[in-house]
């Protein structure tokens, strides 16, 4: 079955092969069995219906991704992730009043391990040993330095786990400062793979730190980023979001400086 992927919006993710489209049918669109288009933020359901009507003249046309509270199914390289994206588990134990995975996913469930560098999973690490070491093995094959952008939760990581990592040599990893209950096992993460062999001077560890929530001060969560700059983590702001998509401008003007590579890397060093 030949099938086109349509999607409302670019991102790094996003593929590149030729039956992959962002927006609107192009004059040359090949013959296809069936358009799907996939919807990753809530905000983008509107488009998405939009394009529905532009695509249905090409093919079938069925919309589905995690915006629209589908289940995942199996993981299927390339498909609506760029080649070398790749997902192991989904799911998550956590439930954060600010995430659909555990609703949408339920509980954490492994997949068959398929080949990749950039791990995405919902919580890699609430897996159990043998998956979670046949995902480092899987890694270590890898041409690529690996990334775990999908993010590693802080409270779980074991000594284990930073002896293996250490091995891969990763380009990146991402844990999380989103809740109080984060900070502290944040900064026993940072202690554990500062000991482990990692260094701030790689500034490979990097933490998401949520900011502009529903009662969240500018004064909090300037506390948050720079506790996370203690911790051992290079931050990252990610600014809330409704289901609507709307952001507070004041919100975006504090949070730009904290998502700057270069600006964090100048606040990162006076912790080094």
């Amino acid at each position: 079955m030949k099938i086109i992927r349509v999607f409302p919006r670019r991102t790094n993710a996003t593929p590149t092969d030729e039956l992959a489209f962002v927006g609107e049918p192009t004059m040359f669109v090949p013959e296809v069995d069936e358009a799907r288009i996939s919807v990753a933020f809530s905000w983008d359901l509107p488009e998405a219906e939009r394009l529905e009507k532009q695509w249905r003249h090409i093919a079938p046309v069925r919309i589905g991704g995690p915006a629209t509270g589908q289940r995942g199914e199996d993981f299927t390289p390339g498909m609506y992730l760029k080649k070398g994206y790749v997902i192991t588990s989904r799911g998550c134990y956590n439930r954060c009043w600010f995430c659909s995975v555990w609703s949408r996913e339920g509980d954490v469930r492994e997949l068959p391990i398929t080949e990749g560098w950039n791990i995405l999973d919902d919580n890699l690490l609430a897996c159990s040993d043998n998956h979670i070491k046949n995902v480092f093995e899987m890694l270590a094959k890898q041409k690529h330095r690996p990334c775990f952008t999908g993010g590693l939760e802080a409270a779980r990581l074991k000594n284990w786990h930073v002896q293996e990592l250490r091995k891969l040599k990763p380009k990146e990893l991402f844990f999380a400062y989103d809740t109080p209950g984060d900070r502290d096992p944040l900064f026993e993460a940072g202690k554990t793979l500062l000991k482990g062999g990692f260094s701030r001077k790689s500034q490979n560890l990097r933490a998401y730190v949520l900011v502009g929530y529903p009662g969240d001060t500018f004064t909090a969560a300037e506390k948050r980023l720079v506790e996370t700059m203690k911790a051992g983590f290079m931050p990252m702001a990610m600014l809330y979001r409704d289901e609507t998509g709307k952001r507070d401008s004041a919100w975006v003007k504090f949070a730009w400086p904290w998502v700057r590579p270069a600006a964090m890397s100048a606040k990162y060093r006076t912790f080094a």
